[in-house]
């Protein structure tokens, strides 16, 4: 049995085999988050030197983008090595020397693992090209003859998530699959040797003082690409029933169940979330305690701000959780989508926007020019607030985003030849990618990169961030850090029990909720005030009520008096 002590009493006074059920975890991207070394990348030691900016925030956990050795194919989800650390980013001294400062602040520690697919460069991809056509070394990977007289047609007409083809020709005519950019080779899930290696990079983490992981994209481990395959039309209109070719196969729980078998072999057991885009009616799959034990609820981020959209989503998201047996997540940002602030300020692109949900709203937006006009960036982040503190009322765990705490907005402007994502470049520009929200942050309003390092940040950083910069917002107790800290150290004296109960308040666009305990949070959706009554204190607002009655496009705190 292996063990781990915490090393705060704030981690020994939870209960320490449940608190992710109900924990705030931060998500850090590595290279844009502090800048030790001056390189213009963010590495481990930039984060531990922010490790009290975090403390001082009030989350329970950190979880870690991936900081592998990596060629940045696709911003570190092309992973050379599972058990190293870039050596831009640090080392694995420096790793621990950054479990070792979080978990003294009470913080535990999530690690991103990567199991679809590897770098072109990890050395079990290189020993393939190398060995060639019907080596033992290529098994371990996807590859095919293509097809026509000299195989130089892909062996399918598959598209990649990233666009372009999902097959690719290497030297000696075969070709191999990538689910995402050519740079991300697929594993092979069903050789021993793929599964033997993922065990052993579980323990390796766990082994340092690593508290659970996210797992990417975990539906899409395992494939059955036995003849004929379907043609691409055929694959899009093949049902999501556990029997897909490539999306959410029953089997691939056959491999969480030795990863849970793996995670419980520690005390307390590691814990895990499952990045999972499946069909809600399965995500309990991914959630249950033999297998991942808590599965990502993107819902809520596709919503739009609404009442009704958000109770139904909330309302859903309970009932799976008590179906599997864990805690729904919450989350309205991530390093994937255009950050809330910027969604929930831009008009409505009408049909479109609805059939192809919120998060793509920003997306669009950015793909016509992010003209400032249409963004009310005052409003945008209003309404964020207030969908934030909502998020942070709910029963389950609650995931931020770095930078969100600053109230930040997408970064629309970034020139073309200073982009980084696959996706600008494989689908020629149509997509605009996901650079806007990777943007290095802004933790002083002085400085040539706004305290993320002592050089030039690795993405252009606008000239709004001096305005919005940690150090100016820690000094004013009306900034969004500061409602951010209230609201997370409210929610850790309030938050206990899972219940939650919906209270009518006799309007559509308005949201009541009672928790245990006497504490509620009601959410205004329109722009009429709304009268809160006598009962309860208030105790947090994200706009000041008018007496009793909360503002409209805000989230009001009640507590029993």
């Amino acid at each position: 049995m292996n063990t781990l002590a915490p090393a705060n009493p704030r981690i020994a006074a939870d209960e320490t085999e449940t608190w992710w059920r109900q924990a705030v975890v931060y998500q850090v991207y590595p290279r844009s988050f502090a800048d030790a070394d001056g390189d213009g990348i963010g590495d481990l030691p930039g984060l531990i030197s922010r490790a009290d900016h975090l403390a001082e925030l009030g989350i329970d956990a950190v979880w870690l983008s991936p900081f592998y050795p990596s060629e940045l194919a696709d911003g570190g989800y092309d992973v050379a090595d599972y058990r190293d650390v870039d050596p831009r980013l640090g080392t694995l001294e420096d790793f621990d020397a950054l479990v070792d400062a979080l978990h003294a602040r009470g913080i535990r520690v999530i690690v991103d693992i990567v199991p679809n697919h590897s770098s072109d460069q990890h050395v079990w991809f290189q020993e393939a090209l190398a060995a060639g056509r019907g080596s033992a070394a290529r098994e371990r990977y996807i590859f095919r003859e293509g097809k026509g007289p000299d195989g130089a047609e892909p062996p399918t007409d598959w598209e990649s998530v990233f666009g372009g083809p999902a097959w690719h020709r290497v030297a000696d005519g075969q070709w191999y699959f990538h689910n995402f950019a050519p740079e991300q080779p697929d594993f092979n899930w069903d050789h021993p040797e793929v599964r033997e290696d993922f065990l052993r990079t579980l323990r390796f983490w766990s082994d340092r003082g690593v508290d659970g992981f996210r797992v990417d994209v975990a539906h899409m481990l395992t494939k059955d690409l036995s003849e004929p395959l379907p043609t691409r039309a055929e694959l899009e209109v093949l049902p999501f029933d556990g029997h897909h070719p490539l999306i959410d196969r029953d089997d691939v729980q056959e491999i969480y169940a030795e990863w849970r078998a793996v995670f419980n072999e520690y005390d307390p057991p590691r814990t895990a979330v499952a990045e999972a885009w499946v069909d809600a009616a399965r995500v309990p799959r991914y959630a249950n305690p033999q297998s991942l034990g808590q599965a990502f609820n993107f819902q809520l981020l596709q919503a739009d701000f609404d009442a009704g959209e958000f109770r139904r989503v909330v309302t859903h998201n309970l009932e799976l959780a008590a179906a599997s047996g864990s805690s729904s997540t919450w989350v309205l940002s991530n390093h994937d989508v255009v950050r809330h602030a910027t969604r929930y300020g831009l008009p409505p692109l009408g049909e479109e926007h609805r059939g192809r949900g919120a998060e793509k709203h920003g997306s669009a937006w950015l793909r016509r020019g992010a003209d400032e006009a249409e963004l009310d960036r005052i409003g945008g982040l209003r309404r964020a607030t207030a969908a934030t503190l909502f998020m942070l009322g709910l029963p389950g765990s609650a995931y931020l985003y770095q930078g969100e705490e600053l109230g930040l907005h997408e970064v629309g402007d970034i020139p073309a030849a200073d982009r980084q994502d696959p996706t600008f470049f494989r689908t020629q520009g149509d997509e605009i990618g996901r650079d806007g929200c990777r943007v290095p942050l802004p933790w002083s309003a002085e400085g040539s990169s706004y305290g993320f390092g002592d050089g030039q940040a690795h993405l252009p950083q606008p000239a709004w961030f001096a305005e919005v910069a940690a150090d100016r917002q820690a000094e004013d107790e009306d900034s969004t850090l500061a409602l951010y800290r209230r609201a997370l150290r409210l929610r850790r004296e309030l938050q206990d029990a899972e219940d939650l109960t919906w209270i009518d308040t006799g309007r559509d666009d308005v949201l009541r909720v009672a928790r245990p305990g006497g504490w509620e949070i009601v959410t205004v959706f329109g722009s009429e005030p709304y009268d809160l009554g006598d009962a309860g204190r208030i105790v947090l607002a994200t706009v000041a009520p008018d007496g009793r009655r909360a503002a409209g496009e805000s989230t009001v705190w009640l507590v029993a008096d």
